[in-house]
């Protein structure tokens, strides 16, 4: 029998997968984005009305109420029986459906007021720009309900350890918006009087829809079946509400963060196009951060919390630490040598998904730019997703919380000196958003260290070393290979295709056997964990 942290080893080599198809699937959305609006004022509008319902969906949806129902519903599957189970599920849907449905409508009718604060060189130099921003946010607004019924959704299937089907869902919502947006805004757009960025937000709603009911298949095969349930002093209902008090503070900081970055990244005026543009450069730089983050770090953190949740409500604490420190052993493993590698390919990259029609070469250069300073801090984030769950596991939610509100002060600190007084541009703004992902990495660490006795921080600091040291020799290969291909076939489409197509391989080949030399366990484990066929894994959900 395996253990649980092998177990958590094999879930997010399936997760990771299906994570995989969704982050390519929302490359080549972005992408379609890019050839069809550019870096222009149209996506920049679109960016700031699909931020402020998506920034809500991390508060409330994917942040909040994941950390603190997967905990309670793993806890009342264990210790009590499914149909107790089903009933907290049910209560927890109908108050996502009262209480985010609530806030959808109060948001829709707010939109003319809070939109122009975030973006008030827009309202002074183009109120158009700001105006279309705010029809943008209104109709993507309901698309926080729906993703918040499938967090929920995700939360149960995870609990019974299954990870594939949860995971695809976000395929799902790329594949669904991008196609229905194109229909809605360039097809039947013309005859319904709706303008292709309206069709396209319009698309954002229906994607998430469809994320939702992908999952309801699986739902109905495992015994649920919704039913409005209304009993708020439910014990349940009340541990969930008092555990997203404190989880709402915490992640509401990175939405903060996000509305700081956003404020001064609508504030920076270009000097060569004499425009704002950063606005979208970080939208495609992050979004490519997105892959490893989501590869990586939400996959491993999504096959963790029901570990590490089952361990804490046993009390076996040895378990709880090995289970913990297999898993950052694996992000760092995992998301070093990413760091590095977009880095060094961030060009090529970002050129051969992005450039073209109205994205230029310039688009390229400011957002490869962007995505070297965002890589920066891949494994702080990564590391962040697995430990600040780890803490509510522990119904400890101040530490979280702190540490989340001291980052506030950081990230608006360090987004002033690098942009305003350091003249860094968005590359400043990247570069704070990784100085805040380390800070609360480094942060949840010492405090877990404290809280548990330990999390074999020795073991820990071997595998960063060696890792370390395993990415230094791929950085060294990939650079030569990506420089000796560009000074023969230049910067074209095709010359960046083979420059991904020859020195991803070769950096991976050279990864894996610099990390097998230096016998980096989490290695071989990760190896083990994913020899089975992925489709007999899949099968078996």
């Amino acid at each position: 029998m395996s253990s649980p942290s092998e177990q958590v080893f094999k879930s997010a080599g399936v997760a990771s997968f299906a994570v995989l198809l969704s982050r390519i699937s929302g490359l080549i959305r972005e992408g379609v984005m890019s050839r069809l609006f550019g870096a222009g004022s149209a996506y920049d509008a679109f960016v700031i009305g699909f931020r402020i319902p998506n920034l809500t969906r991390d508060l409330f949806a994917e942040g909040a109420l994941s950390a603190a129902f997967v905990p309670t519903f793993v806890e009342y599957l264990q210790r009590r029986d499914r149909a107790e189970a089903i009933h907290l599920a049910n209560l927890v849907a109908t108050a996502i459906v009262l209480f985010v449905g609530g806030f959808c409508a109060v948001g829709i009718l707010l939109a003319p007021w809070f939109v122009p604060l975030l973006t008030p060189n827009w309202t002074q130099a183009a109120p158009e720009k700001t105006l279309e921003a705010v029809r943008l946010t209104q109709i993507m607004f309901p698309f926080l309900l729906l993703v918040a019924l499938a967090a929920q959704a995700m939360g149960v299937l995870n609990s019974f350890d299954r990870f594939a089907v949860p995971a695809f869902s976000s395929t799902w919502f790329n594949v669904g918006s991008v196609l229905s947006g194109i229909a809605l805004g360039f097809w039947l757009g013309p005859r319904l009087g709706i303008e292709p960025i309206e069709g396209m937000a319009y698309g954002v709603v229906i994607g998430g829809a469809l994320q939702l009911v992908w999952q309801l298949p699986s739902l109905y095969r495992l015994g649920f079946r919704f039913r409005p349930a209304f009993d708020f002093s439910h014990p349940g209902l009340r541990q969930i509400a008092r555990l997203m008090g404190p989880a709402i503070l915490g992640n509401a900081s990175v939405q903060v963060n996000v509305l700081v970055n956003t404020f001064f990244a609508a504030s920076i005026i270009d000097p060569v196009r004499g425009v704002n543009g950063a606005t979208a450069w970080l939208q495609y730089a992050f979004r490519f951060m997105q892959l490893p983050l989501g590869l990586f770090g939400v996959a491993i953190a999504t096959a963790t919390l029901p570990a590490i949740g089952r361990s804490a409500s046993s009390g076996d604490m040895d378990e709880f630490r090995e289970t913990l420190a297999r898993s950052l052993g694996l992000v760092f493993l995992l998301t070093v040598p990413a760091s590095f590698g977009l880095i060094v390919l961030g060009p090529s990259i970002v050129g051969a998904i992005y450039e073209g029609r109205r994205f230029e070469a310039y688009d390229t250069h400011q957002t490869a730019v962007a995505l070297a300073c965002y890589s920066l801090g891949l494994a702080g984030y990564s590391a962040v997703k697995v430990l600040a769950p780890a803490f509510y596991a522990l119904k400890d939610s101040r530490t979280p919380v702190a540490v989340s509100l001291a980052s506030i002060f950081i990230n608006a600190g360090m987004a002033w000196l690098l942009v305003t007084r350091a003249g860094l541009g968005p590359a400043g703004l990247a570069l704070s958003t990784s100085c805040v992902a380390l800070f609360s990495f480094v942060a949840l660490f010492l405090a877990m260290r404290a809280r548990i006795g330990g999390v074999h921080g020795r073991r820990l600091r071997s595998v960063v070393l060696k890792t370390l040291a395993a990415s230094l020799v791929m950085t060294a290969v990939v650079w030569t290979s990506s420089r000796m291909i560009g000074s023969w076939l230049g910067t074209g489409f095709l010359a960046r295709l083979t420059d991904l197509g020859i020195s991803i391989p070769l950096g991976l080949a050279v990864l894996y056997a610099v990390a097998r030399a230096l016998d980096i366990e989490e290695l071989e484990m990760a190896r083990r964990a994913l020899a089975s066929p992925i489709a007999r894994r899949l099968a078996g959900e």
